[in-house]
């Protein structure tokens, strides 16, 4: 799962808001740097993809990215399943998505002090573009994949990779569809 899905499946408290976040943007040890509900988001994040990399839809999603591309489509796909949860917010929220992105923004402007350089980095512009929101954008999704390309230091073939959403649309929707109630499942039961 990508930003948006790890935000959603949070508690909604700001902490835990900033701690399912941060998931990906701390590695190692975060005992006695942050408060406890935000590393039990920081750990709900990482049992979130614990649980999707096992899962056999999501892995019968990777299945669908072209080969020359596999090696990176665990990658894709947390994307691509943003992509649709943003589309269907509505079947799994009665906030709408505006609403719920701009909480999110206002919280981590709220907390800058407690981000990491990487995130302090990005929000301005993850605020400016509302990227939260504008994963219902393929667009925006091509943009994402994109970056990540530049991001990752060995050579990778990512760039142009969201036209593996193009040519598995509707078989990724499908999955999405039947995979999203099932994490929010495993979420409920491990977070209580």
């Amino acid at each position: 799962m990508n930003y948006l899905a790890h935000l959603f499946l949070s508690d909604g408290t700001p902490e835990s808001l900033i701690g399912n976040l941060l998931g990906d943007f701390v590695k190692g040890s975060i005992e006695n740097i942050y408060s406890l509900k935000v590393i039990e988001g920081i750990y709900l994040h990482r049992k979130v993809d614990s649980f999707t990399d096992s899962h056999p839809i999501f892995r019968s999603s990777k299945r669908l990215i072209g080969v020359d591309r596999r090696r990176f489509s665990g990658i894709m796909i947390d994307v691509f399943y943003d992509h649709f949860l943003a589309n269907n917010w509505s079947s799994y929220s009665s906030v709408p998505l505006s609403d719920f992105t701009n909480n999110v923004y206002q919280v981590l402007q709220d907390n800058q002090k407690i981000l990491p350089e990487r995130l302090k980095h990005i929000l301005p512009d993850m605020i400016a573009h509302d990227w939260l929101a504008s994963y219902r954008e393929t667009s925006t999704i091509n943009r994402a994949i994109n970056g990540i390309s530049h991001r990752i230091k060995r050579k990778n073939n990512l760039f142009g990779g969201v036209e593996e959403l193009f040519f598995n649309y509707q078989q990724l929707q499908a999955d999405f569809s039947k995979f999203f109630p099932e994490l929010i499942d495993y979420t409920l039961t491990v977070s209580s």
